[in-house]
């Protein structure tokens, strides 16, 4: 399936200033302007559509630029705190427009020319003096503000300059706009959320309590819709799925996947029969035509079928299928773990994977926690391939099938879990760490060793008293910073363990 289309977030713009600065000093209003317009461009490149009003110098100016970013529909409005400004100028734009603020005071230079400076010189990179106003006023205006600190990276010094602005590879800029590209791309994920679909296909595992979630509070909170969905939809596309379908299913399977070719230590996990492979690659059809008739970005799932029965028989090959839409931008989720699934489509859009995961055992003389599951697996963060075994049962579940065996890239990961509240909000739970590429257990299900910044009890303490889902999902690269963006824009809590 062709990797589904991401929408890009809408960033609102300004710079601010004081208007009577324009004919007192001359060239300063368009300097300013040119440092706003080098953030427009460098925003663009990091994916986003940017709507820039340019300057905001006075009240009237404060009110047009409200209405130009309500009429964009923005998602997030960055303030550049261009130079000394009146926080009466710059309070109406969020009066008007409730989009989250990220006030920027990105000094243009690392170092004033203290002999040659003079007072235009000086209000060019004075952005830092009129932030606590700022802030001041949001506070008590009741509107959450954030702030980057830094350089802002020019890569050539302006003409009308006295001093030194190349500032793009010292760390100060560097920081900074790593700081403005994970708002981005929170701002992307919020986007990305809203008007989403997931599809809820069959229950949640029974008993498993931890799992049940409120379907409205849910899309309140997130402005995701919640899709229910039978499995006699899924049934109706398998019927109509063709002899060519397979075969393409198939030889995706053959790129994605290393086909086991003998037995492991576990005698539940052989190799696929042939019959295995097709009815996976026959189910896969169905389930790419069941996302693309209810236009899904997102997918939890469960069955628990009478002994015997064709739905049994149906979901026994979910696994592949899943993984394969998991990889094409549609993250699907086990035992009707909808929470888990908002983890997965979050660290999805942000671009750094999302796979279905659990505590498995300890290890502890190596002094790390193997996490997976029975599937299904994010195969493009995959170290390797991902090996395909047959498997004589699903354990806790009824039916055999395929399932993954894989482990996630070696090096920095994320984990995010999501769970729910006594008061009925999500909470994320976020936690930094690094996979390691230690051994496995050759059974069929996806294993990742993991080593925390603190032994493996300490951990597990710190992480079960956040009261979490046994689910969460495991992403590459260290993201705790991206994560607090994302709930904060979504309203939603977080704990960093």
């Amino acid at each position: 399936m062709q990797k589904k289309t991401q929408k890009k977030p809408r960033i609102g713009l300004y710079s601010c200033g004081l208007r009577c600065y324009w004919s007192q000093f001359e060239g300063l209003r368009g300097r300013l302007v040119g440092y706003g317009t080098f953030m427009k461009e460098t925003m663009e490149a990091m994916g986003a559509e940017v709507f820039y009003y340019e300057m905001v110098d006075a009240e009237d100016a404060g009110v047009a630029a409200g209405e130009f970013f309500n009429q964009a529909n923005v998602d997030l409005i960055f303030a550049h705190a261009a130079t000394y400004v009146t926080s009466a100028s710059v309070l109406p734009i969020h009066q008007i427009c409730k989009a989250p603020v990220v006030i920027l005071n990105l000094q243009p230079t690392a170092q004033i020319n203290y002999a040659e400076t003079t007072t235009g010189e000086w209000l060019a990179h004075c952005g830092a003096c009129p932030v606590p106003e700022l802030t001041n006023a949001f506070h008590r205006a009741g509107i959450t503000s954030y702030v980057v600190n830094g350089l802002l990276g020019l890569r050539e010094t302006p003409s009308i300059s006295l001093t030194d602005e190349v500032t793009s590879d010292r760390p100060e800029a560097v920081k900074a706009w790593k700081q403005i590209e994970e708002w981005i791309l929170a701002a992307k994920v919020k986007r990305n959320l809203q008007g989403s679909r997931f599809g809820f296909l069959g229950n949640t595992y029974s008993g498993m309590l931890d799992m049940y979630s409120d379907f409205t509070m849910f899309q309140a909170q997130t402005g995701a819709h919640v899709q229910i969905l039978e499995m006699c939809d899924l049934d109706r596309m398998l019927k109509e799925v063709t002899d060519r379908e397979v075969g393409e299913k198939l030889k995706e399977i053959g790129e994605f996947f290393v086909i086991s070719e003998k037995s492991s230590s576990d005698p539940l996990a052989k190799k696929p029969t042939s019959e295995q492979l097709e009815w996976s690659a026959r189910v896969a059809a169905a389930q790419e035509r069941l996302v693309k008739e209810f236009n899904l970005d997102a997918l939890t799932y469960y069955y628990h079928g009478a002994p015997g029965n064709e739905y049994e028989k149906l979901q026994g090959g979910f696994i592949v299928g899943h993984s394969l839409l998991t990889a094409s931008g549609v993250p699907c989720a086990g035992e009707g773990d909808l929470k888990t699934n908002l983890a997965m489509k979050i660290c999805d859009i942000a671009g750094c994977g999302g796979s279905f995961c659990e505590i498995v055992v300890t290890d502890y003389k190596e002094g790390t926690i193997l996490m997976g599951h029975d599937g299904p697996f994010h195969l493009k963060i995959a170290k390797g391939k991902p090996i395909l075994r047959g498997m004589g049962l699903y354990h806790g579940k009824q039916g055999t099938g395929v399932s993954v065996e894989a482990k996630v890239q070696t090096g920095k990961i994320t984990n995010l879990g999501c769970t729910q509240t006594i008061d009925g909000r999500l909470k994320l739970i976020i936690t930094e760490a690094e996979s390691t590429d230690g051994a496995i257990m050759a059974i069929g299900n996806t294993q990742t060793p993991v080593k925390f910044n603190q032994d493996p009890d300490s951990f597990m303490d710190a992480w079960f008293g956040e009261s979490p889902t046994h689910h969460f999902a495991m992403s590459i690269g260290h993201n705790r910073s991206l994560f607090i963006k994302t709930a904060s824009l979504l309203g939603i809590e977080t704990v960093t363990v």
